[in-house]
C-alpha cells in the first residue's frame, strides 16, 4: 500500500511518527485546558500536596477511535479540537512539570477516520508508543480486522494491552494481551489491570474466535487482591472498557458496568472506563465493599479531553484527598485551576468540590 506521491507506507509512517518534526511533539501546536495547571499562591495545603515526591499524577483517555487529526472546523461537534499533536505537546509540558507522571488508555484506540482504513490501527499504537502511553485495555474495536491482524500490529505498542476476563491461551493473542502491569513512579507502586466488555453480541464471532470470558466480577476481585497482597501495590487502577452504566433491555451487555464494578469489588481506588463515551466534568464516587471510595472516570471519545489525576496515597487512603482535572486538546492554552477535593468533609481544604472555571 502506498501513501501519495510515491512515498511508502513504511516510510510515511515513519516519518509521520518521528517526534520533532511529524505528526507529533511539535511546538507549531499549542494546547489548551478546561482547567489548567496553575496553583494558586496562597493555597498552601494544596501546593504542599502537589509538591509531595509521593503524589502521582495519572493522565488518561479513552475512546480515541483513530483521531489523529483535530476535528475540522467545519465540524458540527468539537470543531477544531483533538488531534494528537496537541495531545502529545500536553503531555511533554504536564511531565515537564510534574515529578511522578503514568499515562494511560481505555480501550478502542481502533476504529473512526480514515487513518484505521488505511494504516488498521498501526499508526495509532505507534503514536501512543512515541507519546509514553503506560498501559490501555483492549476495547471492543481493537477487534475490528481480527485476532490475527490485532496481534500482528500490536507489536507496534511499547507498552502493556490489558484484559484480565478474557482468556487467550489458544488464540493469536496468548503473547499479546496481559492481565496486569506494575508501574513504578519514585516509591510508589502503580498496580493496573483492565476488563473489558463482553464480546458476544458485539464484536461478531468471527473476528475474536476462540477469545473466551472469565467472569468479570470474579477476576478483578482476583487482580484487586493480587495487586495489593502480592505485588505489595500502593494504588489500583482499573482500565475499564466495560461502559459507565448500563441500560436496560435486550442489548444489554453481558458483563457489568463501571458503576457496578466499584459496587461490588473491594481494592480500587480508580477506575478508568470507556466505551460509552460519557463525558465526566469529574469523578464519580462509589462506595466499594470495603466501605471506602472507588473514583470513576471516563473522558467522552476522540481525544479531545485528556484526564488528569492527581493522587498521594497515604492522603487518599488517610482522607479520601484528591485533585482532579480535564484538559480541552484545543488551540489556546486557559489556565484555570483546578481544586482539591475530599471524598469526605473536611474544613482545611479549600473546597469540598472542584471547580472548574
Amino acid at each position: 500500500m502506498s501513501s501519495g506521491k510515491g512515498i511508502s507506507r513504511k516510510e510515511f509512517l515513519r516519518r509521520s511518527i518521528r517526534f520533532g518534526g511529524g505528526l507529533i511533539g511539535s511546538a507549531l501546536f499549542p494546547w489548551s485546558s478546561k482547567s489548567g495547571d496553575a496553583v494558586p499562591q496562597d493555597d498552601t495545603e494544596l501546593t504542599t500536596f502537589l509538591q509531595n515526591d509521593r503524589t502521582i499524577t495519572i493522565l488518561y483517555t479513552n475512546d480515541t477511535h483513530a483521531r489523529i487529526d483535530p476535528f475540522p472546523e467545519t465540524a458540527r461537534e468539537f470543531a477544531m479540537l483533538g488531534g494528537v499533536a496537541r495531545r502529545a505537546h500536553l503531555i511533554k509540558q504536564i511531565r515537564q512539570t510534574h515529578q511522578h507522571v503514568i499515562l494511560l488508555d481505555a480501550g478502542d484506540v481502533f476504529q473512526g477516520t480514515p487513518w484505521f482504513q488505511l494504516y488498521g490501527g498501526e499508526v495509532d499504537l505507534r503514536v501512543m508508543s512515541e507519546m509514553g502511553y503506560d498501559a490501555m485495555v483492549i476495547g471492543n474495536h481493537e477487534f475490528d480486522l481480527g485476532v490475527e491482524h490485532l496481534a500482528e500490529v500490536a507489536a507496534h505498542a511499547k507498552f502493556p494491552m490489558l484484559a484480565a476476563n478474557y482468556r487467550v491461551h489458544n488464540t493469536p493473542l496468548k503473547n499479546t494481551i496481559r492481565p496486569l502491569t506494575v508501574l513504578r513512579r519514585g516509591s510508589v507502586r502503580i498496580g493496573v489491570f483492565g476488563v473489558g466488555i463482553g464480546l458476544e453480541g458485539v464484536v461478531p464471532k468471527n473476528l475474536y474466535g476462540d477469545i473466551q470470558m472469565y467472569e468479570t466480577l470474579t477476576r478483578a476481585r482476583y487482580m484487586a487482591d493480587s495487586l495489593r497482597t502480592f505485588h505489595k501495590c500502593d494504588l489500583v487502577i482499573c482500565l475499564s472498557h466495560l461502559g459507565h452504566q448500563h441500560s436496560g433491555g435486550s442489548n444489554r451487555p453481558s458483563t457489568p458496568d463501571d458503576l457496578t464494578l466499584a459496587q461490588q469489588v473491594p481494592g480500587i481506588d480508580l477506575i478508568i472506563g470507556g466505551h460509552t463515551h460519557t463525558f465526566l466534568d469529574e469523578p464519580v464516587q462509589v462506595q466499594n465493599p470495603s466501605g471506602k471510595t472507588t473514583l470513576v472516570t471516563q473522558m467522552g471519545h476522540s481525544g479531545v479531553r485528556l484526564g488528569k489525576l492527581e493522587i498521594n496515597p497515604e492522603c487518599w487512603q488517610d482522607t479520601g484527598t484528591y485533585r482532579a482535572s480535564f484538559y480541552e486538546v484545543g488551540t489556546a492554552l486557559s489556565t484555570n485551576p483546578p481544586r482539591i477535593r475530599s471524598c469526605s468533609t473536611h474544613d482545611d481544604l479549600p473546597s469540598s468540590r472542584i471547580e472548574f472555571r
